[in-house]
């Protein structure tokens, strides 16, 4: 059974509250698991994840962690809801702005993991397999809320495992669906940002936003050649002169060809500090035609999800590296909503601090390090990992700022996760922990005298298939 957790004007009893909750939420092996999330904590630079256990608050043996990882049990259902309730609090210049929520996937590389299955291929911006940047391992789609202002937090609402031959955009709209649900109603309408990869109209039409069904709206990255069409002009019938069904799309809109562009139904520009001069243009009520009919092998009409196509320009990036592109974004929500052009590009500008949890989660936190089997070894760890975050990211305003010699000095509203972690050890003995101590368990039985062990089961990594309707290869974080 999990405990309720709210927010209240001490921090220190939200997160005592968070941990007693955290503990409730675990199954089997929860005095190991919670002794092992402890241990991620508090722990310095270790080689392997098998060296927490070495950690002081870690009172078990080695063994134990293995045997949580393979056997303990973490209620999913029951995380979300405790992350749900603790929303990321954002500053006083944003209270009336809406929640920003980004939505992307990050690869936990097993390429020579032979004996894992639910592997896939999938894009790497680092790491190569054959001379290409593709690796074989397992997909984790994140949703965070983020803030409009830079920030190196982030706060993990959902962290699913999709697999192999699973469609990522339905997968990540059961995700939003979900989060919606339980977020707490302010009247505001919650905002989704996606990179490039995802597809706006397969998310759109499983988040049923045409008829308002989920109350949401979609921000997707695009490519620079996608195509899309206005309505048609009405039909006129045979009084025109002409027969047969009447038009589906109207004029043609190319991205990357301004000639085929018409006047821009809105536009805004600003000043911005980092961009400079910023500039966004809106194409209302257009729709790209879809590929796919809604039932396979019927010639039943293809369904048409209308939006909005924005332009972003700036003028310079923070760090020059490069000359800054044209950025096309797609922008759809309930009926007869509308998208605010200056919160539009602001928010999928926020969405790359998800960036930034990823490196923690990986560098530090050690997300992607052990070497399990199995995916579901995989997911009790990852669980782990949202949780100790969390924990963090609670923890900021109770903790003092304890830097290295050559690292500047933060404010207390700006110290960052690891300034945070090198403090939580001397704040978990204030907190205590709702597990109970080891027991001893006799000396184990060992194998059978006689049994010999058998080669493990090999599987192969499952390449995307065209059939499940999700055609790209997720950039890895």
């Amino acid at each position: 059974m999990c405990l309720a957790v709210a927010v209240s004007e001490d921090p220190l009893g939200t997160l005592a509250a968070f941990r007693v909750a955290v503990y409730a939420a675990f199954g089997a092996r929860r005095d190991a698991l919670f002794e092992l999330l402890d241990a991620l904590l508090t722990a310095s630079a270790v080689p392997s994840p098998v060296h927490l256990s070495l950690v002081p608050v870690h009172r078990r043996g080695h063994g134990s962690l293995y045997a949580a990882l393979a056997a303990g049990e973490i209620a999913a259902a029951a995380v979300e809801r405790l992350l749900a309730a603790l929303p990321l609090p954002l500053p006083a210049d944003e209270a009336d702005a809406p929640a920003i929520y980004a939505v992307d996937g990050s690869v936990w590389p097993r390429c020579d993991a032979e004996t894992s299955p639910q592997r896939g291929f999938y894009h790497h911006s680092s790491r190569h397999s054959n001379g290409q940047p593709i690796v074989a391992g397992w997909l984790y789609q994140w949703v965070a809320q983020v803030r409009l202002t830079a920030d190196s937090w982030t706060a993990p609402l959902s962290v699913e495992r999709v697999p192999p031959g699973a469609n990522a955009n339905e997968a990540a709209a059961g995700q939003v669906r979900r989060v919606v649900a339980r977020r707490p109603a302010d009247g505001r309408l919650p905002l989704f940002v996606f990179d490039a990869g995802y597809d706006p109209v397969q998310l759109a039409q499983a988040l049923g936003l045409g008829g308002g069904a989920t109350p949401a709206a979609l921000l997707v990255r695009l490519r620079s050649g996608r195509c899309f069409s206005a309505d048609p002009p009405p039909y006129a019938g045979k009084a025109s002169g002409r027969g047969g069904r009447p038009r589906r799309h109207g004029a043609k809109f190319t991205c990357d060809r301004p000639q085929t562009w018409w006047a821009p139904t809105a536009e805004h520009t600003e000043e911005d500090p980092r961009y400079g001069r910023v500039r966004v243009r809106a194409w209302g009520a257009v729709h790209a035609k879809t590929q796919g009919h809604p039932t396979r092998g019927t010639y039943a009409a293809r369904p048409v999800e209308r939006g909005t196509l924005l332009l972003l320009q700036v003028e310079r990036l923070p760090r020059q590296t490069r000359v800054p592109k044209d950025v096309w974004l797609w922008w759809q929500g309930p009926p007869g909503a509308g998208p605010a052009l200056a919160l539009a590009w602001r928010a999928y500008v926020r969405r790359f601090d998800l960036e930034h949890t990823f490196r923690f989660a990986k560098e530090t936190l050690r997300w992607t390090a052990p070497r399990v089997r199995h995916p579901a070894q995989a997911d009790r760890w990852t669980a782990l990992v949202v949780l100790a975050y969390t924990q963090l990211r609670l923890a900021q305003p109770v903790v003092a700022d304890q830097r290295l010699p050559w690292e500047r000095p933060l404010r207390q509203e700006r110290l960052t996760p690891g300034r945070v972690r090198r403090q939580f050890c001397h704040l978990r003995v204030a907190l205590g922990t709702p597990a109970g101590p080891p027991k001893p368990a006799g000396r184990p039985a060992g194998r059978p005298k006689g049994r010999r062990s058998r080669p493990a089961p090999r599987y192969p990594a499952v390449k995307l298939r065209e059939a499940d309707g999700s055609r790209r290869l997720l950039t890895a974080a």
